[in-house]
């Protein structure tokens, strides 16, 4: 099967944000937001660093007041995204994009007053105001905040970092993200000359024929070779000025500031970086099996995620989405219901066109308004499992509004939790219509890849940017050819023997935009995925009485560590053994894999 542009036609709208770029309201939003942030600057200042600490009913009004001016913002930074997101060509997408950007650093340094004032109390000085009811909704957020109080600089460093960021580091990142909009790869399939986007030609990875993902693999090595120059240069310099921001912070490791935002700790990330790489055993061993089953004597790179047998049509888009709510029904009715205004209120672009980003999102935008998913759907059931895994992020940031601006979203070690759990309800709902070997094999197939991908490859990629940052700290700027072997030695780690990894995959570093958007992003991945194979074992025994409390954690957003909201439903991510919990059912899939395939 070769699919195709299954959902043409299915586009956002997003006229709730606003009318469109040229919407006089998104100007007027702009103005005032600076205009308000500069009178709560007035208003404020001075007041929240005195002696013996601030009065909690002014902390909770200054917060408040602040959260409303942030989230008006927010509004208009989030439509500039989407619009970039949807089409990267038109230079008005980008200017806007600019635009909110320079105008949201020049209100930040109107608030950042705040946050420095009340970084300079002692911990005996805001004590009296996090215990008052007064701060009862933003305690955590004004708990949190601390926990950077020794990598803050002095105002005025603060104020320059910011307003050049604007020139650094988020330059290059609308810079990655529309070369990479831009590219088109050529690829000849069935005789006839093809120009993809990133994603159709990374949807022929997952072809039938064998001549089709070689020649998707060639294609897609052509294009990045061709900008080579331009992406490594990019991915040179946001490594290096992440590590001028962690010398000027005084953060003692590259991966420090990450797990800050992430509220865990580092101990805990190695923990399960370490549970994992001890068992790539069962990936190896897996896919040992998968060269069997394809009747291959070796494994190539580019045969990872072919189907062990001949895939069915594509799904159609109808098909394909009342697969998800047909799952998500089965699990909570509500969850159904919230899913369902994706498409009906057009909050989803499933698409896949020339100039949009490819991979998927789901943007959580301002709770006063709703989420809006990405993806580029092609009909297969890979891109099902998107639809339900991004629709897992958009109910999840749906009930979390609730919160607030300040602490509806999640860090990334929570964040993958519903997108994840998503996949599992529509697996399992798969699964129960299947009863022929052959299928539920290759249903089952399809989801050790799924977890391979999600927890190991992320895992791996993790030890490639440690690997990558270390050695640009000691080495200086690396030739591309010393990322390639970076990169080449940590994916080895992975595969061992069993996957020949071919000297085009060696510049397959260059389309990961995890690494350019949000640095150490990806063992969130590894961390949400373990995290729900042990929620859904929870789940399976206590059935519908779990359901609930599941509500209950993703309504709660991030008013809360992860550690705390996770102790009702009996997890504790700090205990030695939980890696293990979450790694013993893909275990029992590799073995019933095995078996079926026997």
């Amino acid at each position: 099967m070769t699919a195709g542009n299954e959902a043409q036609g299915v586009r956002w709208d997003l006229s709730d944000l606003y009318s469109g770029p040229d919407d006089p309201q998104l100007e007027a939003d702009l103005s005032a937001v600076l205009a308000e942030a500069q009178s709560f600057e007035k208003k404020f200042r001075g007041r929240i660093q005195i002696a013996g600490g601030p009065p909690p009913g002014l902390v909770a009004e200054a917060v408040a007041e602040m959260e409303r001016i942030i989230e008006r913002l927010g509004k208009a930074c989030a439509f500039a995204d989407l619009l970039h997101a949807s089409d990267v060509t038109p230079p008005a997408h980008g200017a806007l994009v600019a635009r909110t950007q320079e105008q949201a650093s020049a209100v930040r340094q109107s608030l950042l007053f705040l946050e420095l004032e009340w970084l300079a109390l002692s911990d005996a000085d805001v004590e009296p105001a996090l215990n008052d009811p007064a701060c009862a909704r933003y305690r955590h957020f004004l708990r949190s905040m601390r926990r950077y109080r020794p990598h803050v600089l002095s105002e005025p460093e603060e104020k320059i970092l910011e307003e050049k960021a604007n020139t650094g580091t988020r330059a290059f990142t609308r810079l990655f993200d529309e070369v990479l909009s831009s590219l088109t790869f050529a690829v000849e399939v069935d005789g006839t000359t093809q120009q993809l986007n990133e994603s159709e030609i990374l949807n022929l990875m997952r072809d039938d024929k064998r001549a089709v993902r070689q020649a998707a693999s060639d294609a897609l090595t052509r294009g990045l070779r061709a900008n080579e120059l331009l992406l490594g240069f990019i991915f040179n310099t946001l490594v290096q000025d992440h590590s001028i921001d962690d010398r000027l912070r005084k953060y003692g490791d590259p991966m420090q500031a990450r797990h800050l935002a992430n509220e865990i700790s580092g101990q805990t990330v190695a923990a399960l970086m370490q549970a994992c790489e001890a068992r790539h055993d069962l990936v190896q061993r897996y896919y040992g099996l998968k060269r069997r089953l394809l009747g291959l004597q070796e494994l190539a790179d580019y045969d990872r995620y072919a189907p062990i047998s001949q895939e069915p049509d594509a799904v159609p888009w109808a098909r394909g989405r009342e697969l998800v709510l047909a799952a998500y029904d089965a699990f909570s009715p509500r969850i159904r219901e919230i899913a369902e205004l994706f498409f009906t209120r057009r909050w989803i672009d499933a698409e896949a066109r020339n100039g949009k980003r490819g991979g998927a999102f789901s943007a959580s935008t301002v709770p006063s308004l709703h989420p809006y998913v990405l993806l580029n759907y092609t009909g297969r059931m890979y891109d099902v499992m998107t639809v339900a895994h991004e629709l897992g992020h958009g109910v999840h940031q749906y009930l979390s509004r609730q919160q607030g601006y300040l602490q509806a979203d999640t860090p990334l070690t929570t964040a993958e939790t519903a997108s994840v759990f998503g996949e599992m309800l529509v697996f399992e709902h798969l699964l129960r219509e299947v009863a022929e070997p052959k299928q539920r094999l290759a249903l089952l197939c399809n989801k050790i890849e799924d977890t391979i991908a999600t927890v190991f490859r992320q895992i791996c990629l993790t030890r490639f940017e440690q690997k990558l940052h270390q050695a640009r700290r000691e080495q200086g700027e690396l030739s591309r050819e010393s990322i390639c072997d970076l990169w080449q030695s940590a994916n080895a780690a992975l595969y061992g023997d069993t996957v020949r990894l071919t000297d085009n995959y060696r510049w397959w570093w260059t389309y990961i935009p995890h690494f350019i958007h949000t640095p150490f992003y990806c063992y969130a991945y590894g961390f949400g995925e373990l995290l729900v194979l042990a929620l859904y074992e929870t789940y399976r025994r206590e059935g519908a009485a779990f359901v609930p409390r599941y509500l209950d954690l993703l309504a709660a957003g991030g008013s809360d560590t992860p550690e705390n909201l996770l102790r009702p439903l009996g997890i504790d991510v700090n205990s030695p053994g939980f890696w293990q919990l979450g790694l013993e059912p893909f275990r029992k899939m590799v073995e019933e894999a095995e078996r079926l395939a026997g």
